[in-house]
């Protein structure tokens, strides 16, 4: 590295001026510049319809992917206010400002929202600043108003076009190609997020057209139902074991909104919101909501003598087992950790969440003795397994960390330093032999499973660690599983998973994803997980051309770039069919491949992907991976 000049003055400090700093840092407001921070733009204009929603102005919200590459969201709310804001020095119209201005908008104790998502002020101000152009239309006091912008600067003084006898907005924008690598939206990653949204907003219809193929694609969400909806959704094809439990209940400033199944699966799918936002890493509401749980389930069952008095109280995983449960607070000062708003820290909410659930549960359970009976039940069962499990566990402990404790299986590296050293996760004996040929023997050890592992969702602990693929993940792996994983004694500092470029590799990859998720939760949330890009094709022009392409639409584009050549492609079946040196060069060289980090949200819609489907069938599994789970694990 150069040395830095020794001389440091105040010509050094830099003053980004305006949306200058998003354009710097975009990172830091959307998350980053790859496929997720791209589809946060849309959620970020969504929202803001979501509170207008939420406000009681709005009941329809229309988003549209445009063939020209831009996306428009379209409310019929009250409209951005287009008047200057009163006492303000600045005397730009009000749209004006909240486009160009950050920390700037209705939300900040006003009375305009009650509660938003949007609690920065930088939502719609960050999409501007990111978009090569945006435009906004207003419908508002009998008049239809226009402005537009270009990378955050004002390019069309807001002006009156026309006449209006309705109310909203529509916002218009196109991402920024000198800032986002890939500006192709997807219309399933919307989708997704839409159709959660409408179970949140109860009664909202909301619509995703998609305008940019030859024929019009579009999806309408509305759930009358609410979140019941969603816990219906989502247990769907599983045995219930009761009626879906919904309650609300709301005082100055906070309301909560719960709905509850259990099934008869073994691991819980708990989803948490605050003001319509996903909290994936839960929080205080989440805290509240088990808290209570766990003490009327046992309040319940010693009162009924179902609990011995001198058997232990049932644990919160014994009582969640099989629970799909979502918890939806609505507060006027959420405070969430970050911009990307995934844990909420508003201490006060805990103790609400939990009043209402004594109450309101409590109530539930004395009120519905057979199907009380039912989940206690199960939940005895789940503590019978648990003891079993604990017993498996401390058999499986010795095996893994005694000295020799390695599968036999595992090509290991020759370093053990944890920050340095690579664990390859392949597919089959063939893939291993390749991979081990390929590999850099210093730092890269390479395990081969055989094909698709357990899928965790469908067994409890005790019979996952009697399993061979997985208790050799465990042990190669070498942090121990559950409460007592331990970061500190992970063997590798990245553990790769590189199934082949297949539908078959992306259910592999979702397989894989669930255990970690469920089992060794920390090595995501330490950075430890990624996933590995092998090509799909080998396009080869003549002898001294040879090109790889990852999928379908690379090789498309290879192949018309040589209109008159004979060229040969080479679908790769799997690993095991690339040698050393491709292998190498398009997968396992540091400097040439790519690895995509897994990060919570993705292992959280992996462990879904395999909730929503435990009734399907095996076809109807696979054909759900192809559509949802393909750009999630293999483009992220």
């Amino acid at each position: 590295m150069a040395r830095a000049s020794s001389e440091y003055g105040s010509s050094d400090i830099q003053v980004l001026e305006g949306l200058e700093a998003v354009r710097r840092r975009p990172g830091m407001y959307i998350g980053g510049t790859n496929q997720r921070g791209l589809h946060h733009l849309v959620y970020e204009v969504v929202d803001n319809a979501i509170d207008e929603a939420l406000a009681g102005r709005c009941d329809l919200i229309e988003v549209v992917l445009r063939g020209d590459g831009g996306v428009s969201v379209t409310d019929n709310g009250a409209g951005i206010p287009v008047q200057p804001i009163p006492g303000a020095k600045d005397k730009r119209p009000a749209v004006e400002v909240v486009l160009t201005v950050l920390h700037a908008g209705g939300k900040f104790g006003g009375k305009g929202y009650a509660v938003s998502g949007g609690l920065h002020g930088v939502g719609v101000s960050v999409v501007n600043a990111l978009s090569e152009k945006c435009e906004v239309e207003v419908h508002r006091d009998g008049a239809i108003w226009e402005t537009a912008f270009a990378r955050g600067k004002s390019t069309r003084k807001l002006e009156k076009t026309g006449t209006a006898k309705d109310t909203g907005t529509t916002v218009r924008f196109w991402p920024d190609p000198q800032l986002f690598p890939e500006i192709e939206f997807k219309f399933d990653i919307l989708a997704q997020r839409l159709r959660e949204l409408s179970y949140l907003t109860k009664g909202v219809t909301i619509t995703l057209r998609d305008e940019r193929g030859e024929t019009v694609e579009e999806e309408r969400f509305v759930a009358s139902g609410g979140i019941a909806d969603m816990v219906k959704a989502l247990n769907a094809g599983r045995e219930g074991l009761n009626k879906i439990i919904h309650f609300e209940a709301g005082e100055e400033e906070r309301e909560v909104e719960i709905a509850i199944q259990w099934n008869a699966g073994f691991t819980d799918s708990i989803h948490t919101f605050a003001n319509t936002i996903n909290t994936a890493e839960g929080g205080m509401h989440e805290e509240g909501f088990k808290k209570s749980l766990t003490n009327i389930v046992n309040k319940y069952a010693r009162a009924k003598g179902l609990l011995k008095e001198k058997e232990e109280n049932l644990q919160g995983e014994d009582i969640r087992e099989g629970i799909v449960a979502i918890i939806s607070v609505k507060l006027r000062e959420p405070q969430f950790e970050g911009q990307t708003k995934t844990k909420l820290g508003n201490t006060e909410i805990r103790s609400f969440v939990e009043k209402v659930m004594n109450d309101k549960f409590g109530d539930w359970f004395e009120e519905h003795p057979a199907d009380a009976k039912r989940i206690v039940a199960k939940a005895l069962s789940a503590q019978r397994a648990r003891l079993a499990a604990k017993k498996a566990r401390d058999i499986a402990r010795k095996s893994v960390f005694d000295a020799g404790g390695l599968p036999g299986k595992l090509a290991d590296c020759s370093s053990s330093d944890p920050n340095n050293t690579e664990l390859f996760i392949v597919e089959g004996d063939s893939a291993g032999g390749s991979s081990k040929a390929a590999r850099n023997r210093e730092f890269q050890a390479i395990l081969p499973i055989r094909g698709k592992i357990l899928n965790v969702e469908k067994a409890r602990l005790h019979k996952i660690l009697e399993n061979a693929e997985i208790t050799a993940l465990i042990q190669a792996i070498g942090t121990g599983i559950g409460d007592e994983a331990d970061l500190s004694k992970r063997r590798y500092g990245k553990i790769v998973m590189m199934a082949d470029a297949d539908v078959d590799g992306a259910h592999i990859r979702t397989l894989l994803l669930t255990f970690i998720f469920r089992h060794m939760k920390i090595m995501i949330e330490g950075g430890h997980v990624y996933i590995a890009q092998p090509p799909l094709y080998r396009v080869t022009v003549d002898a001294k051309t040879k090109f790889y392409a990852f999928n379908d639409k690379e090789r498309d584009e290879i192949v018309k770039q040589y209109p008159n050549k004979k060229i040969n492609v080479q679908r790769f079946k799997g690993l095991g069919e690339m040698n050393a040196d491709e292998l190498w060069d398009t997968t396992l060289n540091p400097e040439t491949r790519t690895l995509l980090q897994v990060t919570m949200e993705d292992a959280a819609l992996a462990d879904q992907i395999f909730t929503i489907l435990m009734g399907e069938d095996v076809e109807s599994r696979r054909a759900f991976i192809q559509k949802n789970a393909k750009d999630a694990f293999v483009d992220v």
